[in-house]
């Protein structure tokens, strides 16, 4: 479901570095980039204990795992350079420090470069998507914006249906490095598991580039604790704990299941921003100078706000099933080698590294599904009834017990 993805190139990480007010200095490189992704999960989301960031992610991170699971953490690494490595193919190590609880490293490999487009098991989309924003009893004006699935799949996209307000980050890809590799794969993806921490020193090592080494002072963040409530008017209440390192929150919501099997019907997006968002970096990591400029635009709720209410169309026309969905965007740590050199000097850059920080978490709203439509992240509940498969938005296929 995500529109696209922005990958920002070594050219721009450069100039990013080299951007000194009053200084003419002169950057090259960084040879070698390292971004490590950093996620709390809670609710819905813990459950699975690990996965991909971002929209796709949280719908695969769903269900599934221990049911008691209070957080889960989860870990993505990659590691990119122009370097070719001393023989092929791609691959290096992190090594963690022992309170990591992921023994003494974990094993980057290069991905295979696939060719030709993927044909995958996703259906085509059907019915239409019904766009709604903001926090508030009722709806605001002009809402929602409908979308016909039949018309985007022709080819005829609206204008303006994908955010533009915050785009997929990455810098460290395999499309913009000559070596690659990354974390979780093929070989190894058990992400940490509980009473991890990250803090102290880390190195990663690899056989096309030089050594990484930085010291991490902030561990992963604290897990969000979500409850929904219905209001008389039939709105719904969201409410969150605030989290010390939070720098904004953005919530939304899918509704309007398909129980008839048929991959039909409406899809209801709601999200928390105060004008029309679908898609782009809203559901990932984002940086703080990003998320305090969203902050200001009203994209993104302020890191001391701990409510939103969800206008009551948006609880109508979703019915029963209406998945809630919040995410706390964190800090984020930046490192380099050699440090930079004083006065004008070239500053020739061998490495950089990026740890990004956040948190999530996944609710049902208006449901009692096994008991985990709400209340604190890690209550004890019972697994859910098994009863008939159904689909849900866009067609993906719903657990047991889900219809």
């Amino acid at each position: 479901m995500r529109s696209s993805l922005y990958f920002v190139s070594v050219a721009a990480v450069a100039a990013g570095l080299a951007a000194v007010p009053g200084s003419a200095q002169k950057t090259n490189g960084p040879k070698e980039r390292y971004e490590m992704d950093v996620a709390t999960m809670s609710g819905f989301a813990a459950m699975a204990g690990g996965g991909r960031g971002g929209l796709g992610g949280a719908m695969g991170m769903m269900f599934g795992g221990d049911p008691s699971s209070k957080v889960a953490h989860q870990l993505v690494l990659r590691l990119g350079s122009d370097l070719p490595p001393t023989a092929p193919p791609p691959k290096g190590d992190h090594f963690f420090e022992a309170q990591a609880k992921l023994g003494k490293s974990v094993p980057l490999i290069s991905p295979e470069r696939k060719q030709g487009d993927y044909q995958g098991e996703f259906e085509r989309p059907k019915g239409r998507l019904l766009l709604y924003w903001g926090c508030g009893a009722k709806a605001g004006p002009g809402q929602p914006v409908v979308i016909d699935f039949a018309k985007v799949a022709a080819g005829q996209v609206p204008p303006g249906l994908f955010s533009s307000a915050a785009p997929v980050i990455r810098t460290v890809s395999q499309t913009n490095s000559r070596s690659y590799a990354d974390w979780p794969n093929s070989k190894n993806g058990k992400q940490p598991g509980s009473g991890s921490s990250l803090l102290g020193a880390h190195r990663i090592a690899s056989n096309y580039g030089p050594d990484i080494n930085f010291t991490l002072a902030q561990d992963y963040m604290q897990g969000l604790s979500a409850s929904s409530a219905v209001q008389g008017d039939q709105s719904v209440m969201l409410r969150w704990n605030q989290l010390p390192s939070a720098t904004g929150y953005v919530a939304w919501t899918i509704g309007g299941m398909d129980r008839g099997g048929g991959g039909g019907g409406d899809m209801i997006w709601w999200s928390s921003s105060s004008t029309q968002q679908f898609g782009g970096g809203l559901w990932d990591w984002l940086p703080p100078a990003t998320v305090a400029k969203l902050v200001t635009q009203k994209v993104v709720m302020p890191p001391s706000q701990t409510s939103c209410q969800i206008p009551a169309e948006v609880k109508k026309a979703s019915g029963e099933m209406m998945f809630g969905n919040l995410n706390a965007f964190g800090p984020e740590a930046n490192f380099s080698y050699p440090p930079k050199p004083a006065g004008n000097a070239v500053w020739n850059i061998d490495w950089t590294a990026k740890v990004r920080f956040r948190s999530h978490t996944m609710l049902m709203i208006g449901a009692d599904f096994g008991g985990m439509s709400g209340g604190n992240a890690g209550e004890s509940t019972p697994a859910p009834a098994k009863k008939k498969k159904c689909k849900g938005p866009l067609g993906i296929p719903l657990p047991e017990g889900a219809c």
